[in-house]
Formats: C-alpha cells, sequence, structure tokens
C-alpha cells in the first residue's frame, strides 16, 4: 500500500522556497558585475592586451603583411608601457585586431578589442556606446578632386563664386549639382554630407566606400567627382596611388575636428590611465618626434594644440 505523505514532510527534503528565491536575487545581482569586467582586470589576467586599428586609415593605422603601424599606433603602445609600469606586467603581451569602419566601437563595447587605435571623432551617438580619450590629432576635413575636374566644380569647393553675379543658393547649387561625391561608409563625414545636402538641397548622388583606396580610384576612374575625407588621410593616399598625378587635394578645409581613441563606456580607471599616458607624452619633447614620423614637422598651432589637450 502506497503512503501519501504528510503536507511538509517532501517539503522538508527540498530548499525553502524563500531561500531558492533570495539565491537567485544574489546570482542575478552579480551578473552584471560579472560581465563587466574592467579593461584592467582583463589585461591583468590575460598578461595581454588587444589593440583594435583600422587597417586602412594611413598615416595614423595601416597594416602591410604582418606589419601594424601608424602615429595611433605609436601612441597606442606608449599607453602599452604605462601599464607595463602601472600593472607590473614587464612581459604584457600585444595583440592586434582588424577592424572595420562598421563594427569598430562594437568591437570596443562588447570587450572584444581593448581601445581602439585608429582616432575617430567623438560624437554624441557613439558615446552611446563608447567612451573617448583625451583628442590625439585635429582632422580637417577636405576634398580630392582629379586635375581635370570642372572649375564651376573646383570653385565652389574653393568657396568661390562659381561665376559673376549675385550667389543665391539656387546659383550655388549650380556649382555642387548633378555631381557624384564618395566618402567613407558610416562615418561623421557621410552625415555632414547628407546634411549638406538637405540644407542647400543640392541634387547629387553620395557613394560610400569602405576604405580610402577604392573612393581614390573612383575619382581618378571618373566614377566620382571628389572625395571627402581629412585632408592628411587624403593627401597620404593621393600620393602612395598610382594615379597621384591625375588628382589634386584642395587646399579649402570644411570642418575641423578633434579625434581620440575609443574606450570602454563608463570604464573611468582605464581611461585615466589612457589620458596620463597620452597627457605626460603631450608634455614631452617625444610627442613631436612620434608625430614628425607620420605627419611631418608640427607646426606652432599643432604644438599649441598638444598643450591644450594635456590634462594637468
Amino acid at each position: 500500500m502506497q503512503q501519501t505523505p504528510v503536507f511538509g514532510e517532501q517539503d522538508m527534503k527540498q530548499p525553502p522556497l524563500k531561500s531558492i528565491i533570495r539565491l537567485l536575487a544574489c546570482v542575478l545581482a552579480a551578473l552584471p558585475l560579472l560581465a563587466a569586467a574592467s579593461t584592467l582586470e582583463r589585461v591583468r589576467s590575460s598578461n595581454s592586451i588587444t589593440l583594435g586599428f583600422l587597417p586602412d586609415a594611413a598615416p595614423f593605422s595601416s597594416q602591410e603583411g604582418d606589419q601594424i603601424s601608424g602615429y595611433a599606433i605609436d601612441l597606442c603602445l606608449k599607453v602599452v608601457d604605462r601599464l607595463k609600469t602601472s600593472l607590473a606586467l614587464p612581459d604584457l603581451q600585444v595583440r592586434y585586431q582588424p577592424l572595420g569602419e562598421a563594427d569598430k566601437f562594437a568591437a570596443v563595447s562588447s570587450g572584444r578589442v581593448d581601445i581602439l587605435c585608429s582616432p575617430s571623432p567623438e560624437s554624441l551617438v557613439a558615446r552611446k556606446t563608447v567612451s573617448f580619450s583625451v583628442p590625439v590629432y585635429t582632422a580637417g576635413l577636405a576634398v580630392m578632386v582629379r586635375e581635370d575636374a570642372p572649375a564651376s566644380l573646383v570653385k565652389v569647393l574653393n568657396g568661390e563664386a562659381a561665376h559673376s553675379g549675385p550667389t543665391w543658393r539656387a546659383t550655388l547649387n549650380q556649382g555642387l549639382a548633378r555631381h557624384t561625391y564618395v566618402t567613407i561608409a558610416g562615418g561623421v563625414t557621410e552625415d555632414w554630407i547628407r546634411q549638406r545636402q538637405r540644407l542647400l538641397g543640392v541634387v547629387a548622388s553620395l557613394v560610400t566606400v569602405d576604405d580610402f583606396d577604392a573612393g581614390v580610384r573612383l575619382v581618378a576612374e571618373g566614377k566620382a567627382d571628389a572625395f571627402f575625407a581629412a585632408r592628411t588621410v587624403l593627401q597620404h593616399y593621393r600620393l602612395k596611388s598610382q594615379y597621384r598625378e591625375r588628382l589634386r587635394v584642395l587646399e579649402r578645409i570644411f570642418d575641423y575636428a578633434p579625434v581620440a581613441m575609443a574606450l570602454e563606456r563608463g570604464d573611468e580607471d582605464f581611461r585615466l590611465l589612457v589620458d596620463t599616458a597620452l597627457s605626460e607624452l603631450y608634455r614631452s619633447d617625444e610627442l613631436a618626434q612620434v608625430y614628425a614620423r607620420y605627419l611631418g614637422a608640427p607646426d606652432e598651432t599643432t604644438q599649441k594644440l598638444f598643450k591644450v589637450y594635456a590634462l594637468p
């Protein structure tokens, strides 16, 4: 004859419900802490740091075979030196992770890379997912055209009147309309161009590409009329291009934007270490040598910006 257990007898063999609830609450409360291990903790526990970079963003970051180099890469290696000292990790291993423009911030926010060594303009949209170091450079937005570009287009892009007489929005559009422009996909320059198109009512085509070589090639081959990007980058890729004799970078700067390294959002300890390393470098004579290696000798304005960007 099967005996039915008395009420409570079976329950005594199981953990009380309240205890289970408390245990689950503790586990759930701990999950964010486990998932959000700081960058410094990851570096210390793995004895390694992963530097993310765009392989096609010279002179800031580039890759030729196994060789990774650039102005921003050298700055990141100065941060690595600071980490070795601060964490007492003299044998800290450096790993490099190539990224694309589209996934660079996601790689930082997910912890796949510890710092993005290809500087980016800080924006409110970007700050929803990542934080930024102190600025490492001030980029000037410029444009590349062919040597045989229409005079009316060149004049308007240079900020000159395309014709005599009053300059109305409609007459300005005559110089800009019915052309094809190109820029890097997903960047702030793409947003800037689309905003200007809406503001001026310019009817033109905008083509986006994934790398600078592709943009240069489109202009050189006559498939696009102008390539908008940072002036330093345009100059670099024009000089390395087989089409360099067909191309020129106009002198006009359309906009300025300080650019910085992207870091994991909210990780203030790591951000403080990065900013400390960069600020110490700004106050030293060494930065001018690193800058000159990739960008030419810094002028007086650039040297003043070094002092402005350095935190006291």
